[in-house]
């Protein structure tokens, strides 16, 4: 099986359509299936494309064959808001369908989502009261938006995310993270959770530990090395690249989201878009499993 964006497609469609079993509609049913509807905004993702209308315009013009209807913008983006609760699905659904399911190292960080820039847009943003200002560490730079939180596995197959004010303590969502999921951690028998400084903090450890779950860190300065810290900063190079594949091939950062669905949709249209390419390279096989280059163009 080739890895280009027609057959990922194409897998995803199937994929989909026999998760949800065919959507049941009140009345007339829609043009455009909830199937095509994701795939095409898993294509958008991968495609890199911004602009819902713009994108229209491009797969009005090359994507016709595998998407015989398209809506116009207010449409399409009225659909794919409504959608988030398949995509949220969705992502679960390629994670239990690869060999990373039943891993049982798992790898978290946050990272920013910017959603404003100016002052007075901050002050009438939809998003206030859910997005505020925060401090980016590794660029050294304020912003005003949101944190990606994300626990996934080593390839980059994601288990959980969520999105947070990012003054909110990291240790508090992770947390909450975990009471949301608590079934699904409690599945697995020695999780090693890698994290960075961060998330320091005896209290936490101990409630990481009632779960089952091993927490490994870097040591702070007053405290001894750690166990494991010797192999822990080339596996922490691994959730900074994950990180960057959703910031530098999916382009996180220009969502373009300006209400609350709006950034989650958007958010979660690209964790669902890196989730399917690595999903569909460990169906064929492919050397790089996380790789999305085959099927950005």
């Amino acid at each position: 099986m080739t890895t280009d964006l027609n057959t990922l497609l194409t897998a995803l469609y199937v994929k989909i359509d026999d998760e949800i079993g065919g959507t049941r509609w009140m009345g007339r049913p829609p043009l455009l299936s909830d199937s095509e509807l994701v795939c095409l905004a898993v294509a958008q993702a991968l495609l890199g494309y911004h602009s819902e209308a713009r994108w229209l315009r491009y797969a009005r013009k090359h994507l016709c064959g595998m998407f015989p209807y398209l809506p116009q913008r207010a449409g399409y983006n009225k659909r794919l808001r409504a959608a988030l609760p398949l995509v949220k699905r969705l992502i679960r659904e390629l994670a239990m369908d690869s060999d990373f399911w039943t891993d049982t190292v798992w790898i978290t960080d946050s990272t920013p989502v910017p959603c404003d820039m100016s002052r007075p847009t901050v002050q009438r943003s939809h998003l206030a009261g859910w997005a505020g200002y925060g401090y980016c560490a590794s660029h050294s730079r304020f912003f005003w938006g949101l944190r990606l939180y994300l626990v996934c596995t080593p390839t980059g197959m994601p288990i959980m995310w969520a999105l947070a004010n990012p003054k909110i303590g990291e240790r508090e969502v992770l947390a909450a993270m975990f009471d949301v999921d608590a079934e699904l951690v409690a599945e697995r028998e020695g999780i090693l959770l890698i994290s960075d400084k961060g998330f320091a903090s005896k209290p936490f450890e101990n409630e990481l530990a009632e779960r089952g779950v091993e927490l490994l860190r870097p040591s702070l300065k007053r405290e001894k090395q750690r166990y494991g810290e010797p192999m822990l900063k080339k596996v922490r190079q691994l959730i900074e690249s994950v990180n960057d594949t959703l910031k530098g091939q999916l382009d996180l950062e220009q969502h373009g989201g300006r209400t609350f669905e709006g950034v989650a949709i958007r958010v979660a249209q690209r964790v669902l878009a890196m989730a399917a390419g690595i999903w569909h390279n460990n169906q064929t096989g492919a050397p790089v499993t996380r790789s999305l280059t085959a099927y950005d163009h």
